[in-house]
């Protein structure tokens, strides 16, 4: 086989990318730096063409340039470089190696465009190109062959290893950060202005005498300390939730309104883009001169938690920018802030967007991960797994949140990788000890009385009760975001809902002691069980029975405080979780309704249901409240989140306490079932539909009655290649159904190439747009759309770039062509008769992660279905 050489580079005038050239006439362009229109391919770098090979001299082409029958590699016009040069590319912010997901179509097999932005991942041809490497690889029996072979197996182990680590280490770089910007609110220490109030005044209970409030060197006349303390309070909420706000906002991104999707960040207010009619409506470039679209789609990609977006990405949305450099610098950055400010938010969820970041950035050490991305999303998955392992100090934890929330395609040997990963997150996390203690847990507690049995039925009650409370928070932020956010200030100016929330939270904050702490140490003491021996800071610990009330007021008032500040902060424009502000929110209900229960079995101390279990009048009994807060810590989430599995073995890895793992269970287990049945999707499915995420969920199987032929859009001819009486075709007629295409929304779909009515190829839509961009002139031009004897029997190595079979995922029924055709591009479209059923259909696409399949009909072309 022979590939055509590039020409050589102009810097001066040659863009970045092949695919910057790109002429959509009808996309709104942007006025940042990350649209569709981004360069995919930061340096100059030109890719070679490949020609149709001769079969006795066929072998596979490379990314680079041909190596065939030379005892050295070029190292010019290569992507890879050396290993030094692309650590150093990978953690550029501009140069060669970007600031965003970079995305190849294939490694060894061919030379296609790489993915654009808001197209979708070929998995099927990734396996195959992954699997063609390997084999060049194995087939190298030499010494220096053998080694690389080992070298290859042992990079998942090292990204691994390496993503484990600095996630670990910027989880603790947060952690230090944010504890005294936290307590800077109340005051400072005069040992140091850096120190954390518990580092000031280690060894002393409460405030000791370094620590010094804001008073006494802010001095008002005719005005109080107090006031003093709460007017400085206020203004520092403010201002560190403003500061985040302000670095978030740096991240934003402006996408055309080609694209059916409402927000890339929490946002359930955001505008619904589903057209309201099908896409074959546009049938002509005049016709969708004359329609009126929706304005551009913004969101910030530092914003919200990016749980969802990452189990988008991992599913193989193709987003440039959400998984970069400026993106992990600026959230981490961000995230301190808006911890510290006070808000009722939690870093838990964003732990696991800049884990990911860490993840992606890291595969460009290796063109194995970096130049496939079905491979690549191997190691995100690992690295969203560390991202919940540093978060809440659960290792095991972290693997079974990959398992079970963000990952689409989860391979056995990504497991072991995976828990890898997060055992290396783990240990380096124990070695920095964030914490002062010696542990990796967010905050442990151990229970050292086993519950009785007639408490099941109260575990029963807070799993229905709780599971219930994280429902309807999902449908009151639901409401919130629909009405509140639609006002046309706050639409328009993130900052202002910012600091009007910030502002409500620092007024209401500073005077109840429940929401004035920070949302960890208040779960921490809501869990942790009574013990007379300890000190009892927040008064959570009644000595009688008269006090069991006025404790169950401040719970319930607390409760009522923290649930409200939790629903109008999701989803504002700051770094944001979500995961333990609802456990803190359980947790404070809990409390209440295990006091109740205490009060219950001291008040009928002889009742034979409950046995022994008062032993006196003191407030002593066999009922924990610190259980009760849990249990339903952990129910909240689960109506929130609707994980299951993932946070029993949280709580466990938290107390690690074997006797509590059945109540745990349990009511996690009822929570889910009253959660489900109040609000069928959990928090991040709705924000996957409200916001047309291109997300088929492979978890919830829908039940059909229907075949294929139901749901086949009839035939357009404008959507279609002919090629029946020529197989040249004019560049200005394919530009005109590209143009149809993208109007439709459908940039990640392609046109069939039929000929007397049968399918022979199709060529996908991106393929197409970068062959016409390279054209000189395009409006002469006639394109190759088939395979010609006289015309690919030449020995001409020259590029043409009129020829764009090399573009056309094949459907051939002659036998040496389809081989020919195989060897080069793997994939061929997958197409089903029209009577197939929706089953198979949908089978297809989960599991093939197909974009499209092709429909026929008694042998003829009938349509296209795309996912």
């Amino acid at each position: 086989m022979s590939i055509g050489p590039p020409e050589s580079p102009d810097p001066s005038s040659n863009p970045d990318s092949p695919t910057f050239m790109r002429r959509p006439p009808f996309r709104e362009t942007s006025s940042v730096s990350m649209t569709e229109n981004t360069p995919l391919l930061g340096g100059t770098t030109r890719r070679s063409r490949i020609r149709l090979p001769s079969p006795p001299e066929f072998s596979r082409p490379s990314r680079h340039h041909s190596r065939a029958g030379t005892g050295r590699s070029t190292r010019h016009h290569s992507r890879a470089g050396s290993w030094s040069s692309r650590l150093i590319g990978s953690l550029t912010l501009d140069g060669r190696l970007r600031d965003h997901l970079r995305e190849p179509k294939s490694q060894e097999l061919d030379e296609r465009v790489w993915y654009d932005q808001f197209t979708s991942t070929d998995w099927v041809r990734d396996s195959i190109a992954d699997a063609y490497r390997v084999k060049a690889l194995r087939s190298r029996k030499d010494i220096r062959g053998r080694i690389k072979a080992q070298f290859d197996g042992s990079q998942g182990w090292i990204l691994s290893a390496l993503v484990g680590f600095i996630t670990a280490t910027i989880a603790y770089g947060v952690d230090v950060s944010e504890a005294p910007v936290f307590d800077w609110k109340d005051g400072y220490c005069s040992n140091g202005f850096f120190l954390s109030e518990k580092r000031c005044c280690a060894g002393d209970e409460g405030r000791c005498e370094a620590w010094k409030a804001w008073s006494t060197y802010i001095q008002i006349p005719h005005t109080s300390e107090l006031i003093v303390e709460y007017g400085i309070y206020i203004l520092l909420v403010v201002a560190f939730s403003t500061l985040s706000c302000l670095l978030t906002l740096t991240t934003k991104t402006v996408v055309p309104s080609t694209y059916r999707i409402s927000t890339l960040d929490e946002n359930l207010a955001a505008d619904n883009r589903h057209d309201s009619g099908d896409g074959d409506d546009v049938t002509s470039p005049t016709q969708a001169d004359k329609m009126d679209f929706a304005p551009p789609m913004i969101y910030y990609s530092a914003a919200g938690s990016g749980v969802a977006e990452v189990r988008v990405i991992l599913s193989g949305f193709v987003l440039h920018g959400f998984l970069g450099v400026k993106t992990l610098v600026v959230k981490t950055l961000a995230l301190v802030l808006s911890v510290a400010s006070g808000l009722s938010l939690g870093k838990e969820g964003p732990f696991v967007h800049i884990a990911t970041c860490i993840g992606n950035i890291a595969c460009r050490l290796f063109p194995k991960y970096d130049n496939n991305d079905g491979k690549r999303r191997e190691v995100l998955s690992a690295a969203a797994a560390a991202g919940v392992t540093v978060a809440f100090g659960a290792p095991i934890g972290g693997v079974l949140f990959s398992l079970e929330e963000v990952a689409y395609f989860f391979p056995a040997k990504t497991l072991f990788r995976t828990f890898f990963c997060c055992i290396c997150a783990a240990l380096t996390l124990k070695f920095l000890n964030p914490y002062g203690n010696s542990k990796i847990v967010i905050f442990e507690v151990r229970y050292l009385i086993d519950w009785e049995f007639f408490e099941l039925a109260a575990f029963i009650l807070v799993g229905i009760i709780f599971g219930a409370v994280g429902a309807l928070f999902i449908k009151a932020s639901k409401t919130w975001a629909q009405s509140f956010r639609k006002i046309p200030v706050i639409k328009k100016q993130p900052l202002v809902e910012v600091m009007l929330v910030a502002l409500i939270t620092g007024i209401v904050s500073f005077w109840n002691p429940y929401t004035k702490i920070p949302v960890a140490k208040l779960l921490f003491n809501l869990a942790s069980p009574c013990d007379i021996n300890k000190p009892d800071p927040l008064g959570l610990c009644p000595e009688s029975m008269d006090e069991i009330f006025p404790v169950m007021r401040d719970l319930a008032v607390a409760f009522f405080i923290k649930g409200t500040l939790t629903i109008i902060t999701f989803g504002i424009k700051v770094p944001a979780g979500i995961y333990v502000p609802s456990m803190v929110c359980g947790a404070l209900g809990g409390r209440l309704i295990g006091h109740l229960m205490q009060w219950i079995v001291l008040q009928f101390p002889r009742s034979p249901i409950v046995g022994n279990c008062a032993a006196h009048v003191t407030g002593q009994s066999c009922i924990s409240p610190g259980v009760y807060a849990l249990i339903a810590a952990g129910s909240t989430m689960c109506g929130v989140t609707r994980l299951s599995v993932t946070l029993a073995v949280i709580l466990f890895e938290l107390t690690g306490s074997l006797h509590y793992v059945l109540p745990f269970s349990l009511a996690i287990l009822v929570a889910k079932w009253t959660a489900d049945f109040i609000e069928p999707l959990s928090i991040y499915d709705l924000l996957t539909n409200l916001n047309s995420y291109p997300f088929l969920n492979n978890k919830h199987k829908p039940i059909f009655t229907s075949d294929l032929g139901d749901i086949v859009p009839r035939v357009r001819r404008e959507r279609l290649i002919d090629i029946s009486s020529s197989p040249l075709v004019s560049a200005t007629s394919l530009r005109e159904k590209l143009e149809i295409l993208h109007r439709a929304g459908e940039v990640d779909g392609g046109l069939p190439i039929i000929r007397d009515e049968v399918l022979v190829g199709l060529i996908p839509a991106p393929d197409l747009a970068f062959a016409l961009d390279r054209l000189e002139d395009e409006s002469s031009s006639l394109c190759l759309m088939a395979m010609v004897t006289s015309v690919d029997s030449d020995e001409d190595n020259s590029e043409d770039p009129t020829d764009f079979t090399p573009y056309i995922d094949p459907v051939s029924a002659d036998p040496i062509t389809s081989l020919n055709f195989l060897m080069n591009f793997p994939q061929a479209p997958v197409a089903l008769d029209i009577r197939s059923p929706m089953d198979l259909v949908y089978e297809c696409f989960v599991k093939l992660g197909l974009r499209y399949i092709c429909v026929t009909k008694e042998g003829r072309f009938a349509g296209v279905v795309s996912a």
